[in-house]
C-alpha cells in the first residue's frame, strides 16, 4: 500500500528561514510542496521520509532566498493492482460505489461491471444489493466496510486554472505536484472490484 520513492528537486529557502537549521527548513519545504499531493505517475505523498543528499545553496539574481537541489524519499500511497484493501462505502448511484479510506484517501470507485454476478441497484435504498441465492440478498450500505481488490490506478493530467477564476474556485498547484481537490476530477483515482469470495462488506463474512 505504500512505497519509498525517490525524489529530486530544487527547493527554495526565503531569508527569513536562514536561521533555521538547512535540513530542518528543507524538510519543511518539501512537506509543504508535496504533502497529501499527488506526484504524477508515482501516488499520493503522505510525507517526506528522509533527505539524502543536500546541494551547495545558490542565489538567483534579484532574489535574496537560497536554491538548494536536494535528493529526497517520500512515503507514497500507491497499491499495487491485484491488492486487497478495506475502505468504508461513502456513496452508491447506478454507476457503482464509490469508497473511501478514511482521511488518507477517497478517490475509490468499484463500477457496477466489476461487482459480484446478480448485483443490481435499488434507487429508493440509494443501495446495492447483492442477490447471492434464492433466499439471500445481500446490501452494500453507506458506511459499511468493504473489501476490496485493487484493479486499475488512473493518472489524471490536471491542467493550470485560468489566472482570472483562481480566487472563485482557489486550487495551489506547482510544478509536478497537483493538490487533491474533492470538488473536481481527482489526479489520482483507483478502480476496484468485489467478484470473488471474501470480498465485499466485511460483515457478511464474519
Amino acid at each position: 500500500m505504500f512505497i519509498l520513492s525517490h525524489v529530486k528537486d530544487l527547493v527554495r529557502i526565503s531569508p527569513d528561514q536562514f536561521h533555521h537549521d538547512t535540513l530542518n527548513a528543507i524538510t519543511h519545504q518539501l512537506n509543504h510542496k508535496y504533502a497529501n499531493k499527488v506526484i504524477p505517475q508515482i501516488g499520493l505523498c503522505v510525507s517526506v521520509y528522509d533527505v539524502l543528499e543536500i546541494d551547495e545553496g545558490q542565489i538567483k539574481p534579484g532574489d535574496g532566498a537560497s536554491f538548494i537541489n536536494v535528493e529526497f524519499r517520500a512515503l507514497v500511497f500507491k497499491p499495487f493492482v491485484g491488492e486487497v484493501l478495506t475502505g468504508w462505502i461513502t456513496k452508491c448511484n447506478n454507476d457503482g460505489i464509490q469508497v473511501s479510506m478514511g482521511g488518507l484517501f477517497n478517490d475509490i470507485f468499484i463500477p457496477r461491471t466489476m461487482m459480484f454476478e446478480n448485483c443490481f441497484y435499488k434507487p429508493d435504498e440509494s443501495a446495492w444489493l447483492w442477490q447471492m441465492d434464492e433466499d439471500t440478498e445481500l446490501y452494500f450500505d453507506i458506511n459499511e466496510l468493504i473489501r476490496f481488490r485493487v484493479e486499475k490506478e488512473i493518472f489524471i493530467d490536471i491542467k493550470p486554472k485560468d489566472p482570472s477564476k483562481m480566487e472563485a474556485t482557489p486550487e495551489e498547484t506547482e510544478e509536478g505536484v497537483v493538490e487533491k481537490d474533492e470538488n473536481s476530477t481527482p489526479p489520482y483515482a483507483l478502480l476496484g472490484s468485489c467478484q470473488t469470495d471474501g470480498m465485499g462488506v466485511v460483515s457478511w463474512w464474519e
